[in-house]
């Protein structure tokens, strides 16, 4: 028998999707039939895999031990598995904190997630290194959470990424960003002007299970998702242009595939751009910043507090080659 006592960072979700996070080794059929014949209790009851659980709530499991690896048995390089984040580096530069959450300004060059080259060293993995050493993330005190990233930026792209420092302010994060309450303004380099000086785009995107590259089209296709994004040409200067960009939804390359769409790719993007563009200003990278943050959370949110807060970064270094005279 198993027993687990719900914790804050626990509670707040269904049992499934708890138990399948606490019991990783259990397979789905085993756990819903568990939960059917109880040998899954809640506070000593019958229960439902939809319940919702509460800080305190008891889960016993009465299923075979071979499912369950006591710490006390876990082999140093199976423990060793979760402070992976200990070999990144705490080199973080933080917009704000507080005591759910985190912004960050990511560098070019950093992924924020593990990817296929086993890298060590990412974003993710240097916001657990950093709330360790604060004592406010210690992965053997939890039963199934881990702070975690609520966006994402391409690994050449810069700019504000925002991290959950408990499971509510996730859930909560995920709800506002998936409403559109959370926006998401960018600043990039264009080769070729966009048609209009200001423009709310409408297309639709499509990406194939373990594409690296997207397609975008101008009319409903099976598999494609609607997507929008709204541009405003701030300078030109030759054929380069400076926009900002606001993003209404937000897809896979939106923003340079997009762009690239409509006849004006971002500056430096080796998938989307333009190859001899980007070798005559030698730019290997796409020039784009994710710069700015706001936060619409209703008055009921447990995060209402940000309601109109803005959080910018630093103005990117191409702003300053390209249009060292712009001012906001």
């Amino acid at each position: 028998m198993k027993e687990f006592v719900i914790k804050f960072n626990d509670s707040g979700q269904r049992l499934d999707k708890f138990l399948q996070k606490a019991i990783p080794s259990l397979p789905k059929s085993m756990l819903y039939k568990s939960i059917r014949t109880k040998n899954i209790k809640l506070n000593g009851k019958r229960t439902e895999g939809a319940v919702i659980l509460s800080e305190g709530d008891v889960v016993r499991c009465y299923i075979c031990d071979d499912f369950f690896i006591e710490k006390s048995d876990m082999s140093s390089s199976t423990k060793n598995l979760k402070y992976l984040f200990m070999s990144a580096p705490i080199k973080l530069n933080v917009i704000y904190e507080d005591s759910n959450i985190l912004i960050i300004f990511k560098p070019v060059g950093l992924v924020v997630h593990d990817d296929d080259r086993s890298t060590e060293d990412t974003l993710i993995a240097r916001v657990l290194h950093y709330l360790y050493e604060k004592g406010e993330y210690v992965p053997d005190r939890e039963n199934s959470f881990a702070p975690a990233l609520c966006n994402r930026l391409d690994r050449n792209t810069s700019g504000l990424v925002i991290a959950a420092k408990n499971a509510a302010a996730l859930r909560e994060l995920n709800r506002l960003i998936r409403e559109n309450k959370i926006h998401k303004s960018y600043l990039c380099i264009t080769y070729n002007a966009p048609p209009k000086k200001q423009d709310t785009l409408h297309a639709y995107h499509y990406r194939s299970d373990g594409s690296k590259f997207v397609k975008i089209s101008d009319r409903k296709q099976h598999g494609y998702r609607d997507i929008i994004t709204r541009y405003n040409v701030l300078a030109s200067r030759d054929k380069l242009c400076l926009v900002k960009i606001d993003l209404i939804t937000g897809r896979t390359h939106q923003i340079r595939a997009h762009m690239a769409f409509i006849g004006s790719p971002l500056l430096g993007d080796e998938k989307y751009g333009n190859t001899e563009v980007n070798r005559k200003y030698g730019e290997k990278y796409q020039q784009l910043c994710a710069y700015r943050i706001k936060f619409e959370p209703e008055e009921t949110s447990s995060l209402a507090y940000l309601k109109d807060k803005r959080f910018k970064a630093e103005l990117p270094d191409f702003m300053h080659r390209y249009f060292p005279d712009f001012r906001f």
